[in-house]
């Protein structure tokens, strides 16, 4: 079954607890009374795969009022970008709709999977970067939309200055509305160094970034196999910003 498919589990929503919990547990049809998550659970692999799905769901539909235009084509554009099947489209329409319906904000859900994922940063940084493409699937990206991808960051425990980076990885060159024209320094950026660091660094840096985003680190710390392909995306503008530093520099 994909992950699509197993984001409304009853059993799941209550071994993760807390508001992601608890939304899995109302569109399953179940009430959930405590909705804080206790901090000393220990939950296994499978359930944080279910808790990034369910919290890219629960911030896109979140986000989706934050252009001021919710309507279902949000939702389309969710299947658009992870290629769900109309099957699984049901699970993710459901929790979509929840979650825009629920007086709650963001943050709780924003907050959780910032406990969940404590120092992963690179995790938390596939979902801001899942977050980014539903942003983009209309053509254009509202500054209300930057603004709140900002705020998500910065509840994951980002410095504004790690957004402007991950601003420039998702946005830089895209040729939507809201895009980024292309600078020589945006490979810099993307690597997150300065543009007077030594060879040494630049390669260091490449090198724990490579290893860091590898697909197979990204999964073992919780990331479904259905975000993999963004994954490899970011992982390309990595590769293109150090072959693009090295050109420049002429680093063998």
């Amino acid at each position: 079954m994909s992950i699509w498919g197993k984001v409304i589990g009853g059993v799941t929503g209550f071994a993760i607890g807390g508001p992601i919990g608890a939304i899995i547990g109302a569109v399953a049809g179940h009430h959930v009374v405590d909705r804080k998550a206790d901090p000393m659970a220990k939950i296994g692999n499978a359930e944080k795969q279910v808790a990034f799905t369910t919290a890219v769901i629960v911030l896109a539909a979140k986000m989706a009022k934050a252009d001021g235009h919710v309507t279902r084509d949000e939702v389309n554009a969710f299947k658009q970008v992870f290629q769900v099947s109309n099957h699984d489209m049901n699970n993710v329409g459901k929790i979509f709709d929840e979650a825009k319906q629920e007086a709650d904000g963001y943050e709780p859900f924003a907050e959780q999977i910032a406990e969940m994922f404590q120092g992963e940063w690179n995790v938390l940084e596939e979902l801001i970067g899942a977050l980014f493409h539903i942003a983009k699937a209309d053509g254009v990206i509202h500054p209300n939309e930057i603004q709140y991808l900002r705020r998500v960051a910065l509840l994951f425990g980002f410095s504004d200055r790690d957004f402007e980076r991950l601003q420039t990885i998702y946005l830089s060159g895209w040729q939507g509305g809201g895009g980024r024209e292309a600078k020589s320094e945006d490979a810099y950026e993307i690597l997150g160094i300065a543009k007077d660091a030594s060879d040494d660094e630049v390669k260091s840096t490449y090198r724990k970034l490579v290893r860091e985003n590898h697909p197979d680190m990204l999964m073992a710390k919780g990331m479904p196999q259905e975000f993999i392909e963004l994954a490899n995306e970011k992982l390309a503008k990595i590769n293109d910003a150090y072959d693009r530093i090295k050109s420049e520099r002429g680093i063998n």
